[in-house]
């Protein structure tokens, strides 16, 4: 159980300490809650009895997805921005996967099965308050989100069962609008995508960096904090919510490789071929060196 202050109530959360000698939690003050998952990133390397890579998009291995420069120390996860050359890359960690990122293996005996092996899931959970406390990348050209997504999303017309996105954190917009996004969608990524709105605040800096963003999600929906203040809603029955259980990602992306990404392959050919990737955006050789720096990642039931 989380032990509470009462600093917060005006705004609608309280301070809660949940783990010893590590920073407060920021909990919407109206439920009590219970610490389920976390990672602390108090070791010498990531956990990844907790986290895998994300390095395949939409069946094919990203050009700007890696492994590289993920470095825990100090207390803190920091993704690096790597270059190599002229192309960038960065990583993008996930407690579980998208079924339909997994590229089928060459040898695959069933021709007709377009997805690879389906590796089990590090963390799935349903319903709660989901936490980052977090120092945002300082330059554009790429970007880092906190979100949930379902290993089956758009594979069901009702997105209840199959899952929805739900985007907590997303600063791409931070260096030149001063934004930071959030907002939920669901029905895939193809035609029958929905996209129900994302809220778009302002972003507001802290003395020493440090930032809290947050979800309560319910069978009721969705509400979005930041910093200890809610900044968004999104709630049935005009927001589809998911009732399946979905995986954490702490990602960053690297501008302009997926922009131009076409898959190549004619009549009566399976289209297996990688097709052409766009380019990095001219941003990014300014933008090194740059680092996404995370204090924890915690997800809370109610009680």
């Amino acid at each position: 159980m989380a032990f509470v202050d009462t600093e917060l109530k005006d705004v609608g959360m309280v301070k809660a300490h949940t783990v010893s000698e590590k920073a407060a939690s920021y909990l919407p003050a109206d439920k009590q809650w219970k610490l389920v998952w976390n990672d602390e990133f108090d070791g010498d390397a990531l956990d990844e009895s907790k986290w895998n890579y994300r390095l395949n998009f939409w069946g094919y291995k990203s050009p700007t997805y890696t492994d590289e420069g993920v470095e825990v120390s100090n207390d803190t996860l920091k993704i690096h921005l790597v270059r190599k050359g002229d192309d960038f890359y960065s990583a993008h960690l996930q407690t579980g996967s998208l079924t339909f990122d997994n590229p089928a293996e060459p040898d695959n005996k069933n021709k007709f099965w377009p997805f690879g092996e389906i590796k089990p899931p590090k963390f799935l959970h349903k319903y709660g308050y989901y936490e980052i406390r977090c120092r945002l990348p300082k330059h554009d050209g790429w970007h880092a989100a906190f979100w949930l997504q379902a290993p089956g999303i758009g594979s069901h017309p009702d997105p209840s069962v199959c899952g929805v996105e739900c985007d907590i954190l997303e600063n791409y917009r931070q260096v030149k609008d001063g934004k930071i996004i959030c907002g939920c969608g669901w029905g895939g990524y193809g035609m029958n995508r929905h996209w129900f709105g994302h809220y778009a605040f302002d972003f507001e800096e802290t003395e020493d960096g440090w930032h809290y963003y947050g979800v309560d999600w319910s069978p009721e929906g969705y509400v979005f904090y930041a910093d200890g203040k809610m900044v968004g809603k999104q709630m049935a029955p005009e927001c589809a919510v998911s009732n399946v259980e979905q995986f954490v990602l702490v990602s960053t992306e690297c501008h302009g490789y997926h922009r131009e990404f076409t898959r190549k392959g004619g009549e009566g050919e399976t289209k297996k071929e990688m097709g052409n990737w766009g380019r990095p955006v001219p941003e990014l050789f300014s933008a090194f060196p740059d680092c996404f720096e995370v204090d924890f990642v915690r997800v809370y039931d109610e009680v």
